[in-house]
C-alpha cells in the first residue's frame, strides 16, 4: 500500500476519537433540549393555574414533565461523565500504538541487536490490549445507559400525549394548552432522534 492509499483510511483510534466528539455533541444537544422542556413545563404549570379547575389534570402532567426534564438532565450528565473518561482512554491507546510502531521499526532496523526491544514491544502490546478492553467495557456501559435513557424518554412521550388529551378539557384555555402539549411532543420526538443517533455510535470499532 503506497502513502496516498494509507492516507485514505484514518487510523482506528482517530475514528474512535471522532465518534466520541459526535457523542458529546449529541449529549450537549439533549441537555439543552431538556433545559428547554423544564422551562416549557414551568410555563405550562403557570398557564394551568390560570385556567383553574378546568386544567387541573394538565397541571399535574406539567409537573410530571418538569420532573422528567430534570431526570433526563441527570441521565445525560452521567453519559457526559462516561465519555469524558473515554477521551483519556482513547488518547492512551493512540500513544501506545505510536510507541509500538517505534519499537517495531527499531526491531526491523537492528534485528536482535538492541537488548530488550522485543520484550518492551510485548509489554506495550499487553498494555494496548488492556486499554482496548477498558474502552470496550466503557462502550457497553454507554450503550446500556442510552437504552435506559430511551425508556425514560418513552415515558416523557406518554406524558406529552396525556397532556394533549387533558388540554381538550381546558375550556377557554384549551387552544393555548393544546399548543403547549404539541410543543412538548415535538421536543420529545427531537430527543428520541438524538438518542437513536447515540445508540448507533460505537466507541470501539470491531
Amino acid at each position: 500500500m503506497n502513502a496516498p492509499e494509507k492516507l485514505k483510511k484514518p487510523p482506528r483510534s482517530a475514528s474512535e476519537l471522532t465518534c466520541i466528539v459526535r457523542v458529546n455533541e449529541e449529549i450537549k444537544s439533549i441537555v439543552a433540549t431538556a433545559f428547554r422542556i423544564n422551562l416549557m413545563a414551568l410555563n405550562a404549570i403557570f398557564l394551568a393555574k390560570r385556567a383553574g379547575n378546568a386544567a387541573l389534570g394538565f397541571g399535574v402532567l406539567s409537573n410530571e414533565l418538569r420532573r422528567f426534564a430534570q431526570d433526563l438532565t441527570h441521565h445525560m450528565a452521567s453519559l457526559r461523565d462516561m465519555t469524558s473518561g473515554s477521551v483519556g482512554s482513547v488518547t492512551g491507546v493512540v500513544q501506545q500504538q505510536r510507541n509500538s510502531a517505534i519499537l517495531l521499526q527499531a526491531i526491523r532496523l537492528s534485528g536482535d541487536g538492541v537488548p530488550g526491544v522485543r520484550e518492551a514491544r510485548k509489554r506495550g502490546a499487553q498494555r494496548l490490549a488492556e486499554q482496548h478492553g477498558r474502552l470496550r467495557a466503557l462502550d457497553l456501559r454507554l450503550r446500556a445507559a442510552v437504552e435506559e435513557t430511551q425508556q425514560l424518554v418513552e415515558l416523557g412521550g406518554v406524558l406529552a400525549r396525556s397532556a394533549k388529551i387533558e388540554a381538550a378539557y381546558g375550556g377557554g384555555f384549551s387552544p393555548a394548552l393544546m399548543q403547549v402539549s404539541t410543543d412538548f411532543a415535538e421536543v420529545i420526538a427531537q430527543i428520541k432522534r438524538s438518542l437513536e443517533v447515540l445508540g448507533k455510535e460505537r466507541l470501539v470499532k470491531d
